[in-house]
């Protein structure tokens, strides 16, 4: 078979175009290793996934969600392997599971009188794509696998930051939306085609980066050697960073302060240093603004949005070039709590905001965005006051289960788990301005999640 593939595939590539036989290549060795590993596929389907937007705007051509196709690969490979060798492991519903299957089961519930289901069907597959890839991580990321599998991340995340950067300030033009007031440059968005969601999901990388850094500084490998994983946090932090600043997104920002506040108060084993260092963080933040240090652009961005906050309808507040983004959000918002009211307990189904919003858009805004703009007020139209205590009470516990694992774990085990925290903290403050499950970013958070149960006490129990 392997034989049979491999003189088909050397055909087509003698007779394809360089770049297609290159294309070509690379998905038939992730075809391969795949098969041989299905850690392989998980992350394969990650790259391929975040395209997603990409490719449906520039390569109509090729399938936009090509990238599921290896999430399944690695599914089916893994479950035959477990068949062959009689050792297919059910999960254990203890754990982050248990929480997590009770917001799908919140999820499924509010289907069953949703708008449209042609919107929820998909977005409830997301969810169970996130179990399935933990359920994967959690089985096949032993203490060798590990280190590979962070690496292989951390690397899709340096290209999505490259291509930022390059949207940035290397192409020289870009959406003429996108273009920073007063400059130049052009906001970043990787392959979301969306700032804002880029810049999430590089936060959320960024984090896990800074955590394994952090891990280093209480680790000496064997013989001195570092692995691939630390040198890619060290080599990475740089440019995610950068990234994410080029993204221009306040959320993403405000996220970021906050993951940092977490892993800095985490990192010490005492409580006391703990608030300390968050203390020192905050001191120098405010010595920087007090210096005239921090880009008055970068204050401006920040500032503007507090300035049109209100908690008043805005419907008939009048609209202008500075306020109109904020308005917008304030009048999704208050859509979404409209939904919510007519649909206390289940709300209008899972991923029906954008069918429903015609019967409670405001005046001035007649088109749906796609969601809330903010993924608490979303859940609550969509899945109503069930859905909301569920998914509250699933991250409730996976804060709770990766607080401990900080508490416990050592050396590079110890920064994987800070950066998880500090993940977890950027999704979680960010998705107060977002909707971040969007472009595939959720096979994100499920690869992420099945490496917190690789920190459980059992390794490898969920």
């Amino acid at each position: 078979m392997g034989i049979a593939l491999g003189l088909g595939v050397g055909f087509l590539l003698i007779r394809l175009p360089p770049l297609e036989a290159l294309i070509l290549f690379g998905l038939t060795a992730l075809t391969i290793g795949t098969l041989v590993e299905p850690l392989v596929g998980l992350v394969g389907g990650l790259f391929l996934g975040l395209l997603r937007a990409y490719l449906q705007a520039e390569v109509p051509q090729v399938p936009a969600q090509i990238g599921h196709l290896f999430v399944l690969l690695a599914v089916a490979s893994w479950a035959a392997r477990g068949l062959l060798h009689r050792d297919l492991r059910l999960p254990s519903p203890r754990g982050v599971l248990l929480p997590l299957l009770g917001f799908v089961g919140a999820a499924w519930l509010s289907l069953w009188s949703a708008v449209d289901l042609g919107y929820g069907l998909p977005e409830f597959a997301k969810w169970v794509e996130i179990i399935l890839v933990l359920w994967i991580v959690a089985e096949r990321a032993t203490p060798r696998r590990l280190p590979w599998l962070v690496g292989g991340i951390l690397l899709v995340g340096l290209f999505q930051a490259g291509v930022g950067l390059y949207q940035f300030g290397l192409r020289g033009e870009g959406p003429e939306h996108f273009l920073i007031a007063g400059t130049d440059f052009y906001r970043a968005y990787g392959t979301f085609e969306q700032p804002n969601p880029y810049a999430g999901y590089i936060g959320m990388t960024l984090a896990l980066a800074a955590g394994m850094f952090l891990g280093l500084m209480g680790w000496e490998g064997r013989g001195g050697r570092k692995p691939l994983v630390v040198l890619l946090s060290l080599c990475g932090l740089a440019p995610l960073a950068a990234a994410l600043l080029a993204s221009w997104s306040r959320g993403a920002w405000i996220g970021l302060a906050a993951a940092v506040g977490a892993m800095a108060f985490a990192w010490p084993r005492r409580t006391r240093w703990g608030v300390l260092a968050v203390a020192v963080l905050a001191g120098g933040a405010l010595a920087l603004y007090l210096a005239g240090l921090v880009p008055q652009a970068v204050l401006t961005r920040l500032t503007d949005f507090a300035e049109g906050v209100r908690l008043q309808d805005v419907r008939g507040v009048g609209i202008n070039d500075a306020n109109y983004a904020v308005i917008e959000r304030l009048a999704h918002w208050q859509a979404a709590l409209e939904m919510w009211r007519y649909h206390f307990w289940t709300g209008v189904g899972l991923g029906g905001y954008e069918p429903a919003y015609p019967r409670f858009a405001l005046i001035n805004w007649p088109i749906a965005l796609g969601h809330a703009h903010n993924i608490y007020l979303n859940l609550l139209a969509e899945t109503g006051l069930l859905g909301l205590l569920a998914y509250l009470a699933f991250w409730g516990t996976v804060f709770w289960r990766t607080w401990r694992a900080t508490r416990t774990a050592t050396g590079l085990a110890r920064g994987l788990t800070l950066g998880l925290l500090g993940a977890w903290t950027h999704l979680s403050v960010h998705h107060l301005f977002d909707n971040l499950y969007v472009n595939n970013a959720h096979l994100l958070v499920g690869l992420l999640l099945g490496l917190l149960i690789t920190q459980s006490p059992s390794h490898q129990e969920p």
